[in-house]
């Protein structure tokens, strides 16, 4: 037999490892920097499922519910998501005049994150796998800097984008998914919140680790029956390895 074909014979089944999708806009995108939420969770899931980053920076919900299609699809794909995150709304809440491309009408952004819902449940990913997360509340004066540096006037109000935190969170309780009320955490009991941004809009690190620890409880429950995969080194048995490693028992 040739080496490769005895390799063949020892490669056993395909490991089946499971997924935890982050669907958002930038700040999702901007995740897997150092230090970053999705970062967070990569390492807390190491070896257990791949955590992927599907953010896309300036990105609002009528842009997203079109291209979700093209992410999931009802395949052995979607068979392999155990968690499914949403995280959008600092684009839509924009100042239709100051911003009217990305801007979308808060009924319209709460009947997108419903779609995006039902659109996931139609290909078996259930309400009870999904988590969405509310923007997080604007730091007027820094983000007012951050425009007028690009030439362009404040085109976002904190008080706008609670009132799509507000829809977010409604449409999480009725249509029965997780949600990260990210906007109210951050300022619960008037605290200053500045610190948890970088610019007035994107998180600091410091955001980032307040993001990942609040999350992190809610993506625990769907994760907490995934084993480890492949088994741990010291239980490897030494004269005949292939029988840990090509075995049934993964963990």
């Amino acid at each position: 037999m040739s080496v490769t074909g005895a390799l063949c014979e020892a490669v056993g089944g395909a490991l089946s490892w499971p997924q935890v999708l982050l669907f958002g806009d930038s700040i999702t995108q901007f995740s897997f920097q150092h230090g970053g939420w999705g970062a967070s969770l990569a390492d807390k899931l190491v070896r257990k499922c791949d955590v992927l980053n599907r953010g896309f920076s300036g990105y609002n919900t009528r842009w997203a519910k079109i291209i979700l299609p093209r992410l999931i699809r009802k395949s052995s794909d979607a068979e392999a998501l155990v968690a499914v995150t949403i995280f959008f709304g600092a684009n839509d809440s924009a100042l239709k005049d100051e911003n009217p491309k990305q801007h979308i009408p808060l009924d319209e952004y709460a009947e997108n994150l419903k779609n995006m819902i039902q659109y996931l449940k139609s290909v078996d990913i259930p309400e009870s796998r999904v988590i969405l997360i509310t923007p997080p509340p604007l730091h007027e004066s820094a983000w007012e800097k951050e425009c007028i540096a690009q030439g362009y006037k404040l085109n976002r109000l904190n008080m706008v984008v609670g009132e799509y935190a507000k829809a977010c969170l409604e449409v999480g309780q009725n249509c029965g998914t997780d949600v990260l009320d990210l906007w109210t955490l951050m300022q619960k009991d008037n605290k200053d919140f500045s610190s948890y941004l970088s610019d007035g809009l994107h998180l600091s690190p410091k955001g980032n680790e307040f993001l990942s620890s609040h999350l992190w409880p809610l993506l625990e429950k769907k994760v907490a029956s995934l084993p480890l995969i492949l088994p741990y080194w010291r239980d490897v048995a030494e004269m005949k390895p292939e029988h840990s490693l090509l075995g049934d028992g993964d963990h």
